[in-house]
């Protein structure tokens, strides 16, 4: 959208590389899901059905024409990829993804932990049919990785031909590259910065607070996920610096010096 102020960051148009927006619909209704549309659709790229909520929700097909016809990528939550796969059901899985023509995939791990090999596996098959997203981190807060290991395991991903990785944080924000308070886990996140291309990583980041950090930090560009319905405008604010959190952040230094 053209600003009539000045100093207001660029953002790529869609379909976009970075500037990357993963909204959560964690159970609209279908009237809901259009008047998300009818205010986000221009600042959201993707639209999560979370965890397995897809299952159980009335009329999620229509959700999946809804965005689709905002110009929205719809996919299912990894958790319930994880169902089918403890289940052994990964064929089935495969036939609900073409029946409801779901492109793009999550593969994840939080709650299942699948043997990391064995998710590669997966991607690459998955990645020979369509997009593949894939998350990492556990969702379980006794489940501690070092910052080299989720280095290792997002490299790994993306050259088992991952599309973008996603660094789990859960919908709460106080797991994976955050601590239980919310706050940031800064040696994951500069580890995963200094050796993962950003571009490369969506960000889980549902709180206000660790949006305007990751903004602040790596740019009004950089890809957030887990992104409330609700949220997808005062997040575009916060990305444009139409919000108190990041006002100054992309002003010139004399405009500035008026704090």
């Amino acid at each position: 959208m053209k600003h009539i102020l000045p100093y207001i960051p660029e953002r790529p148009l869609k379909p976009r590389n970075t500037g990357i927006t993963m909204v959560m619909d964690k159970g609209l209704s279908i009237r809901e899901a259009e008047d998300f549309m009818s205010v986000g659709s221009e600042y959201t790229d993707f639209v999560k059905l979370g965890f397995g909520t897809s299952l159980i929700t009335p009329g999620f097909e229509t959700k999946i024409e809804i965005y689709k016809k905002g110009g929205c990528i719809p996919y299912f939550g990894g958790t319930l990829f994880e169902a089918f796969i403890i289940r052994n059901m990964f064929e089935d899985y495969l036939k609900f993804l073409d029946e409801h023509q779901v492109e793009m995939v999550e593969v994840s791990d939080g709650s299942y932990e699948i043997e990391h090999e064995a998710k590669l596996g997966y991607i690459r098959k998955l990645a020979s049919r369509g997009k593949v997203i894939s998350e990492v981190g556990s969702k379980k807060k006794d489940v501690i990785y070092s910052p080299g290991e989720w280095v290792e395991m997002m490299k790994s991903e993306l050259e088992a031909g991952s599309l973008k990785v996603i660094a789990e944080a859960r919908e709460s924000g106080t797991v994976g590259i955050f601590n239980d308070d919310g706050s940031v886990n800064k040696p994951v996140i500069n580890a995963i910065s200094h050796h993962v291309r950003l571009e490369n990583v969506i960000w889980e980041a549902p709180l206000k607070s660790q949006q305007a950090w990751f903004i602040k930090h790596f740019g009004a560009n950089v890809n957030l996920g887990n992104i409330a319905p609700n949220e997808i405008i005062p997040l575009e604010s916060l990305r444009c610096g139409l919000r108190g959190d990041t006002f100054f952040d992309f002003l010139p230094e004399n405009l500035k010096e008026c704090r």
